[in-house]
């Protein structure tokens, strides 16, 4: 990308953001290199990161600026208030509830031989059939106010080193609302890491996509984790992803954002995703074991096996319905084990299972967008007290939540 110097008004990146402009577009005549005549200048387009494979869709002419030394930089970001209401809580929960759900600014520098990445603000990260964490907590006791970021050395096309705060390679669901097609993380992403602190080596041999990461897992600060993934990109409606980790040693952290026997577990995934409009189905395979540690309280070993659909329908602009989509997400999980034998919790006690079902119709203009969610969970054969409800002992939860907002 040719670079061109601007001169950047204070304060007009993120009036720019919020207007969803471009500072580029409306500085072009400060630059002070003119393309060829008849030649339109390039523009800025979509970030590719953080990922969002829709139905929401990135601002596609972002903010970017001159930063010197440190190069071209795009700024750009989520600013999303949400509010729920569910019956059966967990202790501590409430039945109805306002929240900022994203409060967030996105730097980063995607091209040239060095690279990076920040994301920075506040947040929450809503899950079926766990509690609801509000923006102070989950910001605090999640990833902190600085959740992902990193550096990348990109010496071609093909290759590149990268390291800090990285999201994992495993399973189908990203971390914050709007990189996925439902405002909550499903089930089988409660069984998958986040967020993971570490370095990761990428390769691509079109069309195969290789990654490997040494990682601290669950985000415990204990570099005992690997983890791979391949991608296999059939053609562009049809891609594969195989993607495996886990715990080579046995560590005893256990915080929220570090649960005790999932970060001492090995886990499996297999994605395949049909991407041609107006279909976006996911459907994926997950598997997850647990091994024998005394020291961490499981005293045999335990496993989930747990399948899930992801759909997405989107209203073309020449439908009646511009701008609509209508994501569908069903999930099934089962655990193995039981208490007597002191097999670890996976779920809602050992050997429970659990299904759901989510349904998000989404709207979107340009920056702006507004969707509402219904989702419902049942658990079954599940441990007395360890289920929903203020004492455990209910079976199902259902929520209503509504999210809206900018993606600027």
């Amino acid at each position: 990308m040719k670079q061109t110097k601007k001169r950047i008004i204070p304060g007009a990146v993120l009036i720019s953001a919020l207007l969803g402009g471009s500072l580029v577009s409306a500085q072009a005549e400060e630059t002070s290199e003119q393309p060829p005549a008849g030649e339109k200048p390039a523009g800025p387009t979509a970030m590719t990161t953080p990922v969002m494979p829709g139905p929401l869709t990135a601002n596609p002419n972002p903010t970017s600026f001159d930063a010197g030394p440190l190069g071209p930089v795009y700024v750009t970001g989520a600013v999303t208030p949400l509010v729920l209401w569910q019956n059966n809580p967990f202790p501590g929960d409430q039945r109805s509830l306002g929240s900022l759900s994203n409060g967030q600014f996105f730097f980063q520098k995607p091209e040239g031989l060095f690279q990076y990445y920040v994301q920075a603000g506040a947040y929450t990260i809503p899950a079926l059939g766990t509690p609801y964490f509000n923006t102070n907590k989950a910001t605090g006791d999640f990833f902190g106010a600085l959740p992902m970021a990193w550096a990348k050395v990109a010496p071609t096309d093909a290759f590149s080193v990268q390291g800090g705060k990285l999201p994992t390679l495993i399973g189908a669901e990203n971390t914050f609302t709007y990189q996925n097609m439902n405002i909550e993380r499903g089930l089988l992403w409660n069984q998958e890491p986040a967020i993971s602190r570490g370095a990761q080596l990428n390769y691509t041999m079109d069309p195969l996509t290789f990654a490997f990461s040494w990682n601290d897992g669950f985000y415990s600060d204990r570099f005992t984790w690997l983890s791979g993934s391949a991608t296999y990109t059939l053609d562009s409606s049809n891609s594969f992803v195989l993607a495996a980790g886990g715990n080579y040693a046995h560590t005893t952290k256990a915080t929220i954002a570090t649960p005790l026997f999932q970060n001492n577990s090995t886990l499996l995934t297999l994605v395949y995703t049909y991407n041609a409009a107006p279909w976006t189905i996911t459907p994926y395979f997950q598997y997850t074991h647990v091994p024998a540690a005394s020291s961490i309280g499981a005293f045999t070993a335990a496993s989930t096996y747990g399948g899930a659909i992801l759909a997405n329908y989107s209203f073309g602009e020449d439908s009646p319905l511009p701008g609509f989509s209508i994501p569908i997400r069903f999930e099934y999980i089962s655990s193995t084990g039981n208490a007597t034998n002191g097999a670890p919790n996976l779920l809602y006690g050992p050997g429970s299972n659990a299904w759901s079902i989510t349904l998000t119709p989404t709207y979107q203009y340009k920056i702006f967008f507004a969707r509402a969610e219904f989702s419902h969970v049942s658990a079954n054969s599940t441990t007395p007290g360890l289920a929903f409800g203020r004492d455990g002992m209910n079976t199902t939860q259902t929520r209503f939540v509504f999210e809206t907002g900018i993606l600027f």
